[in-house]
């Protein structure tokens, strides 16, 4: 059971109060008479039983106790008027949260997108990019996009919506020294990925290659993976479509053919809001797009 709370409008008008300093201000900023401001203020000191302001020559000042409310009153009303707006900003115009890491976004979502926004220009896609850690503690996102989610809670698993395959692959740069001999991938230093180092046993696993790399280094987001490689850091393991464009311009080659992961990239729904239809719209979207890059 909650306390029952005065009525919004007395509130409002306390805050003014204290905030301006000033009755008559309060008054003015909304739209009252002096006279129903002060009567709110006495209804609202009868109400809770406490002095909210002492005297002080002809005016008020807020005490200790009418500064507490105030700031809690202050930050209620601050809380509710952006909700307020984010909800009514959605009923005007449909805004799908995509949460992403910043490679996938940069490298293959972003120059895909105007296909999306001209098939359904009424619907807003707003991107979060981020790196694979910060995506597991995502809160807000309607959807978060990856293709690794071992690390996800169980719940979030098996509510994930599969997208497509994913397809990976070795690559390194033109003439560094790798290669593989005897069932095993053989080079000098391994690039691996901070937050999502199951990409390489994964590999492992679907091509039975095993890894002999003396020396490895690590970064905490794809795109400096691919850069390192790109640079002739090591060999990396990526994702066909984050380093399709490199490949085709001759930045990077591939040193193994491009195997598909079990799981494939899928959408994983906020834990508690539904799907909304622009969300829906997106997913079938996206589903498609992804497929079709690698037919």
């Amino acid at each position: 059971m909650t306390d029952r709370l005065p009525p919004l409008q007395t509130l409002r008008a306390f805050e003014a109060v204290v905030r301006l300093r000033s009755v008559s201000r309060a008054a003015d900023e909304l739209g009252r008479t002096h006279g129903a401001v002060s009567k709110q203020l006495r209804a609202l000191h009868d109400d809770l039983g406490l002095q909210l302001f002492d005297k002080a020559g002809t005016g008020l000042k807020p005490n200790a106790v009418g500064l507490e409310l105030a700031d809690a009153v202050a930050q209620a009303l601050g809380h509710l008027s952006s909700r307020y707006g984010q909800l009514r900003r959605h009923a005007r115009s449909p805004e799908v949260r995509v949460a992403c890491s910043a490679t996938f976004a940069m490298g293959w979502l972003v120059p895909h997108l105007a296909a999306f926004a001209q098939a359904h220009p009424d619907i807003r896609i707003r991107l979060s990019m981020t790196s694979a850690r910060e995506m597991r503690e995502e809160q807000d996102a309607d959807l978060v996009v990856l293709w690794d989610r071992a690390a996800y809670p169980p719940e979030d698993q098996a509510r994930a919506i599969r997208l497509a395959d994913s397809s990976f692959g070795v690559v390194a740069a033109p003439g560094y020294p790798a290669r593989l001999a005897d069932g095993r991938l053989v080079a000098p230093c391994r690039i691996l990925h901070d937050h999502t180092r199951g990409a390489w046993d994964q590999w492992s696993r679907a091509t039975g290659l095993q890894v002999e790399a003396p020396a490895s280094i690590s970064f905490p987001h794809t795109h400096l993976c691919l850069r390192a490689a790109v640079a002739g850091m090591g060999v990396a393991v990526a994702e066909r479509r984050l380093a399709l464009a490199d490949l085709q311009a001759g930045r990077l080659v591939a040193v193994s053919d491009f195997c598909a992961f079990p799981e494939g990239f899928a959408a994983i729904p906020h834990r508690a809001r539904p799907l909304s239809p622009e969300a829906r719209l997106f997913v079938d979207w996206l589903s498609t797009a992804l497929q079709a890059a690698v037919a």
